[in-house]
């Protein structure tokens, strides 16, 4: 394979350059168009800033305080002030955007009414109208959107629903129901109406769930990081005020519901000592009222202590039994409280038991328990996350029991060892009568219940501080704030894209226009196609048909004669005395070709070469415009249909005074032109007409419409094939390069007319749009 020289590279790259260069040309051409087009891209972005919604973005911080940490006054402080988060934000996230905490937003701010102003143009959401709607109770079952147009006037207000009913209400008795309005409408307080004359203003009230809906899909929230546990709450919106008084709402509701689940707790901690308080107060009663009455049967007033080793003895043996005991009848509670709890309700946490497994299970369980609370609400008793909550804890009431029974059991064990000391303490009070023996019986009862009331009236103070103390749970590190730049339209983004756009639209035009353009402009145009046959001339646009002069210098007139030098260059060599024909044809008519003739034939003229110009378009005469003569002077026409007419007595004086140019008009439309064309009688004329004449320019017929000029090609020398800028479509050449491969024109050459404008209709001689047979 041979590479390419680099010369060769050379001519592609100018090739290449020359095409970019031409095809930007193209484009340049109509830079009016596009700096149209780009005024009015951008005034169409500024009367869509003007008139378009305004989005602002809202942002709220909140930090999610760990629970675990939180002060309580049954909580070492070293637990208090050690240990890892287990915070999870995902969880709270959830929270945050749940039906059910969102529903309560929506109640408290009335987000299921959305008020607008309805301006000229724009209608624009607003937060705080001079009026307020609260639904009817019969409209909280409204299952579509509903619309109401409210207008104010000096003293009425005109509500209007979607069907157009009106309903007149007077500003002076607002504030009472109406008949056929699902609402209640009120003035507000801090608002003067009389600065809201002629306003007009829109109602939508949506259902609750589609408006809690709404709210989900614009609130969004995420962590500010992968480490933090801050939480950034965004909402877009029109209205400032009401964005950031739903951020501020919903963290307020969030807050208050971590609070309301840790107070549960307490609060249920407090009813069952509560319940205790009143059971161990009448069972104290009970033992002092025993006391009084065995002391008053027995004489017994005061019985002194035993004094001693073995009297301490005995006071630490029963004070570990006092302490057994107490633990047993705490276990005794707790265990009786999870055998008669049928609803997996809360238990109660911290009173006293020293175990901390058993107090753990206790808290995992009461967590559960909140967990299942709050779904109950939005699911039924079959949901299939209620049935797995339902089996943890009822896996965890087991736990407790067995659980209180290993304690239970070993406390017991405990218990009868510390009895079996307390006994063989007891036998050295053998001596000790019976009575005192039976009243130590009664008050050690008597302080076993006294210690358990004392320890229940503890943590019942500790449980109701808990209560009133109950931290909050979050940290609140910023409240709703808005940008001041809007979200949305940003103008710098608007701008740009109305200035590309502007570019870009008239470009787009442009190029499927010149995509879609069939038509040839320039010589390239025909050098792409390939054609086996040279371009011999270019001739420049002119708006308006012109002759060239005798000593023309004009650039027609020049082009003129650079077509005369270049076909004598394509002409075949004649002996002396033998003129040249030259025929001047097309494809179809109005490319100018009777011009192209004319101006030829003068240019040969003007070279003082004997020319005759001859009139052969028979069916569509022009060249007797160029005369000042009518379509009727006898001519070629008129020779070929005559067998006495002479050709010498039908040569006109040719164009310009000029003493070398001589025309034969075209002659009468005749009715049978190729009955003419196939008789001798032309190539005898020709034959005659080269004798005389050095050149013989002949306007033909256009090859596509009709077979004339094929009848008579064989007698040319040179045929010149015109084609015009921005009318001839490069199909039609493929029709005279058949032409030309077939033989059926002889020597052909192209001379692109009209060049320097893509507007035939500027050009206004030729042919019309049909080929007739007269004007």
């Amino acid at each position: 394979m041979m590479k390419e020289s680099p010369r060769n590279l050379e001519n592609v790259e100018e090739e290449e350059s020359y095409a970019l260069m031409n095809s930007l040309r193209k484009y340049l051409r109509y830079w009016p168009w596009f700096l149209l087009v780009i005024f009015v891209s951008i005034g169409i972005g500024a009367v869509y800033l003007r008139y378009a919604t305004i989005t602002y973005n809202s942002v709220a911080k909140i930090k999610i305080i760990d629970n675990t940490k939180e002060l309580n006054l049954a909580v070492d402080a070293a637990s208090i002030l050690g240990g890892n988060s287990k915070i999870n934000l995902e969880n709270e996230t959830e929270i945050l955007k749940s039906y059910r905490l969102l529903s309560q937003v929506v109640a408290e701010l009335q987000l299921d009414v959305v008020y607008y102003e309805v301006g000229n143009v724009k209608t624009s959401q607003i937060w705080n109208p001079p009026f307020t709607i609260a639904k009817n109770s019969a409209s909280d079952s409204i299952s579509n959107p509903k619309e109401y147009g409210i207008k104010i006037t000096e003293k009425e207000m005109i509500i209007t629903d979607a069907s157009d009913k009106k309903v007149t209400m007077n500003l002076s008795y607002m504030g009472l129901p109406s008949d056929g309005l699902p609402f209640n409408i009120k003035l507000s307080d801090n608002s003067d109406i009389s600065t809201f004359k002629n306003y007009n203003f829109k109602v939508v009230l949506l259902p609750i769930k589609k408006a809690v809906e709404q709210l989900t899909e614009n609130l969004q929230i995420q962590a500010t990081s992968k480490t933090s546990e801050i939480l950034s709450l965004s909402m877009e919106g029109e209205s400032l005020e009401r964005s950031e008084a739903i951020l501020n709402t919903i963290i307020a509701k969030f807050d208050r519901d971590g609070v309301l689940d840790r107070q549960l707790v307490s609060k249920r901690t407090l009813e069952v000592i509560d319940q205790r308080f009143s059971y161990l107060s009448g069972e104290l009663d009970s033992i002092e009222v025993g006391k009084q009455d065995f002391k008053r049967a027995n004489n017994l007033s005061y019985i002194e202590a035993d004094a001693g080793a073995t009297l301490q003895k005995k006071s630490d043996t029963q004070e570990e039994l006092y302490k057994l005991e107490n633990q047993i009848s705490v276990t005794k509670i707790l265990k009786q409280t999870v055998i008669n709890q049928g609803d997996y309700g809360l238990l109660p946490s911290n009173i006293g038991i020293e175990n901390n497994s058993l107090n753990n299970l206790v808290v995992g369980y009461n967590a559960l328990s909140l967990e299942r609370e709050k779904l109950l609400p939005n699911v039924g008793k079959d949901h299939p996350t209620l049935h797995t909550l339902n089996g943890q804890l009822e896996r965890n009431k087991v736990n407790i029991i067995k659980t209180v029974n290993i304690y239970e059991t070993q406390l017991e064990n405990s218990l009868r060892q510390l009895k079996q000391e307390e006994s063989r303490a007891g036998s050295q009070y053998s001596r000790l009568p019976e009575k005192e023996k039976m009243l130590r019986s009664i008050e050690r009862q008597q302080g076993i219940k006294e210690n358990l009331f004392l320890l229940l009236l503890e943590k019942r103070e500790e449980a109701a501080i808990s209560l009133a103390i109950t931290a909050p749970s979050i940290k609140v590190i910023d409240y709703g704030l808005t940008s001041n730049e809007p979200v949305s339209p940003k103008k710098t983004i608007v701008f740009a894209l109305s200035l590309i756009a502007g570019m870009f639209l008239p470009f787009a035009v442009l190029y499927i226009r010149f995509s879609l353009d069939t038509k040839i402009y320039d010589r390239s145009d025909i050098d792409k196609l390939y054609l086996p046959s040279p371009v011999l001339s270019e001739i420049p646009f002119l708006k308006e048909a012109k002759m060239m002069g005798d000593n023309d210098r004009s650039v027609l007139a020049e082009s003129f004669r650079i077509l005369a030098t270049n076909v004598n260059y394509m002409l075949p060599k004649k002996a002396a005395g033998v003129g040249q024909v030259i025929y001047v044809t097309s494809s179809v008519k109005g490319e100018g070709k009777t011009l192209t003739a004319v101006n030829l034939s003068l240019a040969y003229a003007s070279m003082k070469k004997k020319v005759l110009l001859v009139g052969a378009d028979l069916r569509n005469p022009q060249l007797h415009e160029y005369l000042k003569a009518t379509r009727n002077t006898f001519g070629l026409s008129e020779f070929l249909d005559s067998t006495t007419l002479k050709w010498e007595d039908l040569i006109q004086d040719g164009l310009g005074k000029n003493v070398y140019h001589k025309v034969l008009p075209s002659g009468a439309v005749p009715l049978n032109a190729p009955e003419l064309f196939s008789s001798p009688g032309f190539g005898k004329f020709m034959e005659q007409a080269k004798k005389e004449f050095d050149f013989i320019v002949v306007d033909t017929a256009p090859t596509m419409l009709v077979t004339d000029t094929l009848l008579i090609s064989q007698e040319a020398d040179l045929t010149l094939f015109v084609t015009r800028s921005g009318f001839t479509d490069k199909r039609l050449l493929e029709f005279s390069k058949e032409l030309n491969k077939t033989k059926k024109l002889k020597n052909m050459a192209y001379v692109l007319n009209a060049v320097g404008t893509g507007k035939a209709k500027d050009y206004n001689y030729g042919y019309g749009v049909g080929y007739g047979s007269g004007k």
